[in-house]
């Protein structure tokens, strides 16, 4: 588990604009569990940051001066300037916001790499169908949140797994999940057969672990699992155990690991996802830190259920 010892605040001066260079302010940084596997020497399909780097991460960013013809002063743009206040480019890797998107934190939540992963890994992978039983793990979470009501619009029933009474009532009476089990006071297995009595048809995984293990105990015939993240193993010295998969085998069930790569589905996912948000069908929780040095704080907090719903930090003027 990271401290707030690994990280060092440092003030340097912002230089001067160059031609064809743009200066823009962080106004929202995005907190996501996958950074933490880049603050390791680890082997992984991410390369490792060095040290002494600025932490990487998606923000939503201001422009404040600009030497490049492409972009304007007061623009907003998405870009990756991480765990700063201000970033200097060439402008390569900015990508607009569009001007009437709010707030401006969706385009790096529900209409952005959390959104495209949870419509994109439960409608490719898990390929929901009306009156199924869908099981979402990290049910509270940015990603787990959304997946769970794609799923209840595509007439599922849908059973969340979280850390926290709290987090139970969230995801059922704010979020319309049909029933929600606390991992961390039930004994999941049972818990599940208890609220999947029919078993389970779609488990998109944000944890792996024990709970995939608990829910393999409980799929049924022809089950589909997502795999989209592995947050119990993030901070683990060494390699954790790993779940019975003769289940997998007995049911003829799929489980595939999803890596956000293009696919068809996401064709629709800039329409659907804006048409739900409007239509009231999916409700954006977000979790706003306020100031760039409570980042460290914040970022710990991920692993251990401090955030119900999308993690940002916001950079006032």
């Amino acid at each position: 588990m990271p401290s707030v010892d690994n990280f060092e605040i440092r003030e340097t001066p912002v230089r001067n604009l160059e031609d064809g260079e743009v200066l823009r302010k962080t106004v929202y940084l995005s907190l996501d569990p996958y950074i933490r596997r880049l603050l390791s020497t680890e082997e992984s399909r991410w390369s490792p940051m060095p040290l002494n780097a600025t932490v990487g991460g998606d923000t939503v960013s201001r422009i404040v001066a600009s030497r490049h013809s492409d972009f304007s002063e007061g623009e907003y743009v998405l870009c990756g300037d991480g765990w700063q206040e201000y970033g200097i480019s060439d402008g390569g890797g900015l990508n607009k916001i569009d001007p009437d998107l709010n707030p401006k934190s969706l385009a790096i939540g529900a209409m952005g790499m959390p959104g495209r992963t949870a419509y994109g890994a439960l409608l490719d992978i898990g390929q929901p169908k009306p009156g199924e039983t869908v099981v979402v793990s990290a049910a509270a979470g940015a990603i787990g949140s959304l997946a769970g009501q794609i799923a209840k619009i595509k007439g599922c029933r849908v059973v969340g797994i979280v850390g926290s009474d709290e987090k139970c009532q969230v995801v059922t009476k704010e979020l319309g999940f049909d029933a929600c089990v606390n991992y961390k006071t039930a004994k999941l297995s049972a818990a599940l057969k208890e609220v999947c009595p029919e078993g389970i048809d779609v488990y998109y995984d944000n944890v792996a672990g024990t709970v995939l293990e608990a829910v393999l105990d409980n799929i049924r015939g022809g089950a589909r699992i997502a795999l989209v993240g592995l947050i119990s193993q993030y901070n683990a010295n060494g390699r954790p155990a790993g779940p019975n998969l003769e289940p997998l085998l007995a049911n003829a069930a799929t489980i595939k690991g999803y890596h956000g790569v293009p696919s068809k589905t996401l064709e629709n996912f800039q329409h659907d996802m804006g048409k739900w948000i409007a239509e009231g069908k999916i409700k954006v929780l977000e979790h706003v830190v306020t100031g760039l040095e409570n980042t460290p704080k914040a970022f710990i907090g991920l692993f251990t259920g401090e955030n119900i719903g999308k993690l940002l930090v916001h950079i006032p003027d």
